[in-house]
């Protein structure tokens, strides 16, 4: 497998970019020889976190495939016009399926895909697909909901924290799960948010983190892709909660739970179907119930009778018998947005744009 900075891979593949930008014949074949897989990773692979997690997908092609697949991976491509160019320089390269990896790589490839229309792509996060892109998310709020719940347990000062990336539906939705968890347990809880404005930013988080426990915050979520948010409130003597990977190793034995991702199953069933030639363009949104969303072992301080609880909430809504965005819900400003009876349509949960009834922030 071939792990390459920017730099080095425009450099490898200059040349073939010239030659075949324009793509070639629409339909998708059985691969023939090895599978060339190309995969985009937004921020470097680290031990845990966002990408570490996009890693154990590729790392889950390679065991199905063996010798019979060869991989590209770039790292730390975030900004849209690199990843416009990248991919188009994979796409280029003869790559039969290419992943990207973030929300921000979205416009760059709805712009490539078109041009080579024999290259499968897919973009999780994605909310656009097309003739030769698919898209793969995963249910956060599913995971956030019972991580909110399993805070409000532990909390004494019912005051949570969120910090997360940017304030797009992907990370709005799971801050106001985490609320509504939280709710579920204590009606009184409130949840202080903040924003980055970037995914990778250790320093801002540790900020956020410091800012979020001296408002009294005893419990913090972070949705970024490092371990900053847990380290730092278990240094402050706070629960934790982690994203992604099971950060509690970087929790000083604060760590409650994290709900994690596992993309196994999106990677290796792209790749198959490339290999078979059968691949189509599909929307998947897996939580709990598809095992895309997994929740980490929860801290043993946590009584066993609310762990049992918590384990039965898990089931609950991988079932559907508990939905975290059932009405009543109301925004900031008291406005019904779901009246009771009702839940919240998937198209409205992927594009939330509002906070609930006790979250203190904005989103502007």
């Amino acid at each position: 497998m071939l792990n390459l900075n920017r730099r080095k891979f425009l450099q490898y593949t200059g040349a073939a970019g010239a030659t075949l930008a324009t793509g070639g014949m629409a339909g998708m074949a059985r691969a023939e020889g090895p599978l060339k897989i190309g995969v985009v990773y937004v921020s470097p692979i680290a031990e845990i976190g966002w990408t570490k997690q996009h890693s154990l997908g590729v790392e889950a092609i390679k065991k199905e495939f063996g010798d019979k697949v060869e991989i590209t991976v770039l790292d730390n491509i975030f900004m849209p016009q690199d990843a416009e160019r990248v991919f188009r320089e994979l796409a280029a390269s003869g790559n039969q399926l290419i992943f990207g990896t973030s929300f921000s790589h979205g416009t760059p490839l709805q712009k490539v895909a078109p041009r080579f229309p024999k290259v499968a792509f897919e973009h999780c996060s994605g909310i656009v697909h097309t003739a030769n892109l698919g898209t793969f998310e995963a249910k956060y709020y599913e995971g956030c909901y019972v991580a909110g719940a399993a805070g409000a347990h532990m909390s004494k000062s019912a005051k949570i924290g969120f910090i997360g990336g940017f304030p797009i539906p992907d990370i709005v939705g799971p801050a106001n799960a985490l609320l509504l968890g939280a709710q579920s347990v204590n009606p009184n809880v409130t949840c202080n948010a903040l924003f980055l404005n970037s995914w990778f930013d250790p320093g801002k988080e540790k900020e956020a983190a410091n800012t979020l426990l001296s408002q009294g915050c005893d419990v913090i979520c972070s949705m970024t892709d490092t371990a900053t948010g847990v380290q730092v409130a278990g240094e402050g003597g706070a629960w934790s909660i982690g994203y992604a990977s099971d950060m509690s190793k970087f929790g000083s034995g604060k760590h409650l739970t994290a709900f994690t991702l596992d993309w196994s199953s999106d990677y290796v069933r792209a790749a198959k179907g490339v290999a078979e030639g059968n691949w189509k363009p599909e929307v998947r949104w897996d939580g709990l119930a598809g095992g895309v969303v997994k929740m980490a072992p929860y801290n043993e301080q946590i009584p066993a009778d609310v762990v049992a609880k918590l384990k039965q909430l898990e089931a609950d809504i991988g079932s559907g018998k508990v939905h975290p965005y059932a009405g009543e819900l109301k925004d900031q400003d008291g406005n019904v947005k779901v009246a009771s009876g009702a839940v919240l349509a998937d198209a409205d949960i992927r594009g939330m744009n509002w906070f609930v009834k006790g979250m203190i922030g904005k989103l502007g």
